[in-house]
């Protein structure tokens, strides 16, 4: 959630920026913001007169009592029972207006950081980086779907009939190579300082605010509607609210977590061959990163997330690219976010497997998650996030760029992990 102080100082920077991601009717929210913020300042001021001239006069009327000015004393309580009930009414007048300016504030995405380009979808966003060799399979190479039938290691019909579409069931070898994926990435991660934490996978309706998937994507989230109760889209919503109301010290920051969670996300309207197979599911793993940063070391903490990833993909030996998101393709929270894709040989396209965020203190005013400086100052925190990695895709570019005609062979920095060379 944007400061509206900031939106007040910087209303064409703000505009400018939501112009990035063409938010529809930009200007006309942002004076909606500022009229509410006026409406609230004005009626603070009246509260606090009010209440300064009832204590002021609570006072007297203890002086005069004293003095044995009954009679007057008498009069000035009458006074103070009138303004007891302006500031009853001022109050409630203020909490309306407060949630009128809150309700506003909630509608606004984050401002792109300046290097974001203006674009309309993912067609717009920017190839920054590429690298590894795409193997040469021939025409007798399959698709991981294909793959997944015939080692019988991903049953897509099973999930369907005891869930839905879009929740695979993974056996014998394929639920051992998503275990192991699981394992290497989360020691790859404390290997490099995360802290390693388990979280619930259900949130209540307070942390979906906190992070900003509530009320822009409730949507996309299940709804356990007899506990009012969310199904977490990603393990950055539960890691993150850990500190939701926190006043850190400076010298507490960084905060790095990594954790593994399912995460469920109901992807309404999504259908097509561009889904089948893991390419999009309602249920898949992943293992994410999180940090709680100085706002003067995020950017610096997001390219060090990124050649993190960068390190990871290297070790798997997958072929993958790097974009820089454009403005119509950032999400809703974040101000830059770069997208690693994995290539998919027999699918012949890029397949996202990682979204690294910075998303400065959009999340952090939400969640009023705050830090003491060196001047003794309360001020907001940045927090990022990025999944290393979401599995169902990594997977897929496994399975699909590491077949051969004896079998689907298994990374060499995962068989450690795995326990056999080969899928046969």
């Amino acid at each position: 959630m944007l400061q509206v102080q900031f939106i007040r100082e910087n209303k064409q920077t703000v505009l400018e920026g939501l112009a990035k991601r063409n938010f529809a009717n930009a200007e006309a929210i942002i004076e909606e913001v500022l009229t509410a913020d006026e409406a609230r300042r004005a009626t603070q001021v009246s509260l606090d007169n009010v209440l300064a001239e009832s204590n002021k006069i609570s006072k007297e009327i203890g002086g005069l009592f004293k003095s044995g000015e009954v009679q007057k004393a008498n009069l000035l309580k009458e006074k103070t029972g009138q303004l007891k009930e302006q500031s009853k009414e001022l109050s409630e007048k203020l909490n309306e207006a407060a949630n009128t300016l809150q309700g506003l504030l909630y509608q606004i995405p984050n401002i792109p950081h300046a290097s974001v380009v203006a674009g309309k979808n993912e067609e717009d966003n920017e190839e920054i980086f590429k690298e590894g060799i795409v193997p040469e399979l021939g025409e007798e190479a399959l698709p991981h779907w294909e793959l997944a039938k015939k080692y019988d290691i991903i049953d897509f019909e099973l999930g369907a009939k005891v869930s839905g579409a879009g929740f695979p069931i993974f056996k014998g070898k394929g639920a051992r190579l998503q275990r192991a994926l699981i394992s290497y990435f989360l020691d790859k991660n404390t290997a490099a300082g995360y802290t390693e934490v388990q979280v619930p996978h259900l949130i209540n309706e307070a942390s979906g605010y906190g992070t900003g998937q509530l009320p822009d994507k409730e949507g996309q989230m299940y709804h356990v509607t007899g506990d009012d109760l969310y199904l977490i889209p990603t393990s950055e919503v539960p890691i993150t609210n850990m500190h939701r109301g926190d006043l850190l010290q400076e010298s507490d920051l960084p905060k790095a977590y990594t954790g593994y969670t399912p995460c469920f996300r109901r992807e309404a309207g999504s259908y097509g061959a561009h889904v089948r197979g893991l390419n999009r599911l309602h249920q898949f793993d992943k293992v994410e990163l999180v940090r709680v940063e100085h706002p003067d070391n995020s950017y610096n903490a997001l390219n060090d997330i990124v050649e993190h990833i960068k390190g990871i993909l290297r070790d798997l030996k997958l072929p993958y690219r790097i974009l820089r998101l454009c403005g119509g393709d950032t999400g809703f929270t974040a101000a830059l976010t770069f997208d690693f894709e994995v290539y998919s040989t027999a699918q012949n396209r890029w397949l996202e497997i990682s979204s690294a965020s910075n998303v400065e203190s959009f999340q952090a005013n939400r969640l009023k998650l705050r830090f003491k400086n060196k001047e003794g100052k309360s001020q907001l925190a940045h927090t990022l996030n990025a999944s290393s990695l979401a599995l169902p895709r990594v997977l897929a570019g496994i399975l699909e760029n590491y077949q051969t005609p004896e079998g689907i062979k298994i990374p060499e920095v995962l068989v450690p992990y795995c326990g056999f060379d080969i899928i046969d």
